[in-house]
Formats: C-alpha cells, sequence, structure tokens
C-alpha cells in the first residue's frame, strides 16, 4: 500500500486556522465522494500550529498527481477547493501553482530486518 506524505501551511491568522479546522469537521459530502471515487483508501491531516501535515493511503500503482486531478473535475470540489486557498499559504519554495508539497520518505522502520540494531 502507498503512502504519500505532503505538507502545507496555513495563513498565520488564528481565525483562519480556527476555520480550517472547522471545515475538515463537516466536509461536504460531495468533496467526501469525490476524494473516495479517485481510489485514496485513507487521508489524515495533522496540525501544528499553522503547519499542516497529510498522510494518504492509496492501492498498489496509485498516482496522486492523476488522483487529484480527477478530483478536481467536480464543481462542489472546485469551490471547497477555493474556499481551503483562502486559508492556506504555499510553503516558500514550493513549486509553481502546486499547494500541497510531497515530502521525500528518508526512513522507513518496516524496510529494514527485524534484526537490524544500530547500537555499536
Amino acid at each position: 500500500m502507498p503512502i504519500f506524505a505532503l505538507t502545507l501551511n496555513l495563513r498565520d491568522d488564528p481565525r483562519a486556522i480556527a476555520d480550517y479546522v472547522e471545515h475538515h469537521r463537516t466536509v461536504w459530502p460531495e468533496v467526501l465522494a469525490a476524494i473516495r471515487a479517485t481510489g485514496v483508501e485513507e487521508i489524515k491531516i495533522y496540525l501544528s500550529g499553522r503547519h499542516l501535515f497529510m498522510v494518504m493511503t492509496g492501492p498498489e500503482g496509485f498516482d496522486p498527481g492523476r488522483a487529484f486531478a480527477d478530483y478536481q473535475r467536480t464543481p462542489a470540489v472546485q469551490r471547497w477547493e477555493a474556499l481551503m486557498q483562502t486559508m492556506q499559504e504555499r510553503l516558500p519554495g514550493s513549486p509553481p501553482g502546486e499547494w500541497w508539497v510531497t515530502l521525500p520518505p528518508i526512513f522507513d522502520l518496516s524496510a529494514l530486518p527485524a534484526s537490524t540494531d544500530p547500537r555499536p
């Protein structure tokens, strides 16, 4: 099961942060349906201060870029994403036009043999 980690900032504004959290307590049904239609199996978003961290899983061969393009075809999703972007800020140095930045994995405990002991 492929796992993807992404990050993004919220505006440095307590009201925007509170609004973002509240919107995610009651995500629009059309948005949830569009997410599920892409094949995404799980999404979790974590918040620290104004920094968002999203973990997303999908089936083998899952392509988040293609899934996100499919997801954005629905008018309700387009309205939702436009609303969310009023509360978000792109990370410094993020690629032009991209909001969520994919984080490359640098450590994976499950990829190591169980007998690996890094202590000398």
